[in-house]
């Protein structure tokens, strides 16, 4: 059974890891999906092609999720493309992790724009069709950090805490318009951003902190995902589903 027959997904940041597996995941199951990329031309027109030979419409935007006015542009194009926007995952994130005393305020301000203003940007954005419709999910990417707190990570744990406030407050803004809006927390996932997990003593006492013992994969993820985008979680909105193996018990 396909679950997003027919809906129109945008993801960004998808074009590697937790993006691109969600995209992939959403095309397999009927929906036609929109996908930003920042940087490779390549990749995003191979996720492009494998995309639309699951057989949905598919389509690769160069944006900026934390320049508004390229939201905009993305926004505005998908809608006449594609004809509406029924699902936004907003899952574009960076990190620059540092100490608070060598952390520069331009460190600080990146991470914030691409992490948090980013989910500000798209969703103020995709909530006119969606309220229009009176139908709607919007996914927000946060982190297990932002729940718990990392050293090093301050930026990266407070964009995405920032993330859960928010999509808690819009849960409770569009409700009664049939919008969800709910955030997705993974724990330690393998991906590009996080190679540095796989290796060496540093990898084994990650691990020992998981109660099923393994890291995630960014499928893991999509699956969170697609549940929370299709009718399967018709009732749920404002909650945060923490995918971390047990490592928030």
């Amino acid at each position: 059974m396909k679950l997003l027959d027919n809906k129109v997904a945008i993801v960004t940041g998808a074009s590697r890891g937790i993006g691109e597996a969600i995209a992939l995941k959403f095309a397999e199951h009927g929906a036609n999906v929109a996908f930003t990329y920042v940087s490779s031309d390549e990749k995003a027109k191979a996720l492009e092609a494998r995309l639309q030979a699951l057989g949905v419409k598919a389509k690769a935007y160069k944006s900026n999720a934390g320049v508004f006015e390229e939201c905009e542009a993305l926004v505005n194009d998908v809608v006449k493309e594609f004809g509406t926007v029924d699902i936004c995952v907003n899952n574009a994130g960076i990190s620059k992790d540092n100490l608070i005393l060598r952390m520069s305020p331009e460190q600080w301000d990146d991470v914030m724009d691409v992490n948090l203003k980013s989910v500000f940007n798209m969703t103020k954005l995709v909530v006119r069709p969606m309220m229009k419709a009176k139908s709607g999910s919007i996914i927000n990417m946060s982190s297990i950090i932002g729940m718990k707190g990392n050293a090093g990570q301050s930026s990266y744990a407070a964009s995405k805490a920032g993330i859960i406030g928010f999509s808690k407050s819009i849960a409770q803004e569009l409700g009664s318009r049939n919008v969800r809006v709910n955030s997705v927390a993974p724990g330690f996932v393998e991906t590009d951003m996080t190679h540095y997990l796989k290796d060496g003593e540093g990898a084994k006492n990650y691990l020992d902190k998981i109660p099923l013992g393994k890291f995630g994969s960014p499928e893991d993820i999509a699956n969170v995902c697609l549940f929370l985008a299709s009718d399967m979680s018709a009732y749920v909105t404002g909650q945060t589903l923490s995918v971390c193996g047990g490592l928030n018990t």
